[in-house]
């Protein structure tokens, strides 16, 4: 049972293929907010993953992500999701960020509750696969 309050947190040491020069979404070589997203998205899926049955998964729907300050490779980030709220199907959380030198950025994501196969199925009937 997925309820408010479940909370995950994932770590991640910065590497040179992370930075913004590298995914393309800017020029220095620093965490790319992209990147930054994705270990977010991360977190909130680990918090997840134990009230998950099977065959059932989440996709995400919305982040709303404010980066705050840069990390440089070598660094060690700290993500954590918390679960703040559930109606129905979606799944709301307030995730944050820091490094070693303090907080990096936070954002508001919300994820549902999916079966997988069927949204495959859908996803490959959109998409002009048949079964």
């Amino acid at each position: 049972m997925i309820i408010k309050g479940i909370t995950a947190q994932i770590t991640r040491t910065i590497t040179e293929k992370d930075t913004a020069e590298k995914v393309r979404s800017g020029s220095l070589p620093v965490l790319a907010t992209p990147v930054l997203s994705a270990a977010m998205e991360e977190a909130a899926c680990k918090a997840l993953a134990p009230h998950l049955t099977e065959g059932e998964t989440t996709v995400g729907g919305s982040i709303s992500l404010i980066h705050k300050a840069p990390t440089l490779p070598g660094h060690v980030i700290t993500v954590t999701a918390t679960v703040t709220e559930v109606k129905g199907k979606k799944i709301s959380f307030h995730i944050t960020a820091a490094d070693e030198n303090g907080d990096i950025g936070e954002a508001d994501h919300d994820r549902f509750l999916v079966d997988g196969v069927r949204f495959m199925e859908k996803a490959e009937q959109r998409n002009g696969k048949k079964q």
